[in-house]
């Protein structure tokens, strides 16, 4: 295991600036996971990390080794590709032990390693089987056997799960981080997926335009995000955001709505609600139902708030169509507010507990 250290890191692309300037430290045997939109830096950091991109300027530590100029086989790391990058022709053992064959290291060396991976994994039984014969999710598997029989310090794993189906990507995540929690090695994890970021990272790592928005918990980034972007990129459904300006008595939407809230700082200009934390009540906000979607479990529904669109999650099962009137109000101790920097305004705030 090793720590991992980016700092000020820069990566240029001719005119194109891709990481402009990036600074994370990861903890020895921390799981790390880097979220953010398509083309904002993320998987481009990993591959710098991984020595499979250069770095312009910056300087990149893993352990004690500074790796700028170390050739990834020689930085301690394994890495798990989106398309899995299985030989076809080799079998699942093969596949798992190619590595280990290429250092050399003796016969039986090889078959203890990747049988304790095929044991972790799950795979004992289709060692003999070849990648056309194996289902996506086993392929997966396969590929983090790869990396597991080389022992390295650091995982780095880039959008493993998205070729998968829905299903089976929520079995995978979990596979992934009790796989974590067993061998406690550093993992460095690239998504787009905020349910994934959420659900399997000690620290997440929001990115934008190649820059760190925000870092911390997962339950730090979606109580206490720093801006409008990760508020609106870490959770699901995404929060609301209603546009209007702070007055004595609340929040006045530019439909000339008042919304309640616990703090009145004159700078703020957006509204921001999770859908979860809105409930229903007799006495509250008239609006107009859109669409009803149930779940089972909760019951999502968007409505009408002046020329607005809000979306809601309710526990209960409600009986509404769309046209219907309801009566909803928002939790007040998880309101957001934001000024016009789109910075989230903190004064006032409780503490996180």
């Amino acid at each position: 295991m090793a720590h991992v250290s980016v700092n000020n890191a820069r990566k240029d692309y001719g005119a194109f600036k891709a990481i402009k300037g990036v600074s994370v430290d990861i903890g020895d045997g921390e799981f790390v996971v880097l979220v953010g939109p398509s083309g904002c830096g993320k998987s481009t950091l990993l591959r710098m990390i991984a020595g499979l991109e250069g770095i312009t300027s910056g300087q990149i530590q893993i352990g004690k080794h500074i790796v700028n100029e170390l050739a990834p086989k020689d930085r301690d790391i394994a890495m798990v590709f989106q398309n899995y990058a299985l030989y076809p022709h080799m079998t699942v053992a093969k596949n798992m032990g190619f590595s280990l064959r290429l250092k050399r290291m003796p016969r039986s060396e090889i078959d203890h390693r990747v049988g304790n991976a095929a044991k972790i994994l799950g795979l004992e039984n289709l060692l003999e089987r070849y990648p056309k014969q194996l289902s996506g999710g086993q392929r997966q598997r396969v590929a983090m056997g790869r990396a597991i029989v080389r022992d390295p310090a650091v995982f780095l794993f880039d959008e493993p799960l998205s070729n998968l189906d829905a299903k089976l990507r929520v079995q995978m995540r979990s596979e992934i981080k009790e796989l974590h929690q067993r061998l406690q090695t550093t993992t460095i994890y690239v998504t787009h997926d905020q349910i994934e970021a959420m659900t399997m990272a000690d620290k997440i790592v929001v990115m934008k335009d190649g820059l760190i928005e925000q870092s911390g918990s997962p339950l730090e980034l979606y109580d206490r995000p720093n801006n409008l972007f990760v508020a609106g990129f870490i959770g699901s459904p995404a929060m609301n955001f209603i546009k209007g300006s702070m007055t004595e008595n609340g929040f006045r939407t530019e439909d000339g709505l008042l919304l309640p809230s616990e703090r009145r700082p004159p700078d703020a200009v957006i509204y921001g609600i999770r859908p979860e934390h809105i409930s229903l009540d007799p006495d509250g906000i008239e609006v107009t139902t859109i669409v009803v979607e149930p779940t089972g479990s909760e019951t999502l529904v968007l409505v009408r708030l002046g020329g607005q669109t809000l979306t809601c999650v309710f526990r209960e099962r409600i009986r509404a169509a769309p046209g219907d009137i309801l009566r909803i109000a928002p939790i007040h101790d998880t309101v957001h507010l934001f000024g016009e920097n789109e910075q989230r305004i903190t004064t006032g705030e409780a503490p996180l507990s």
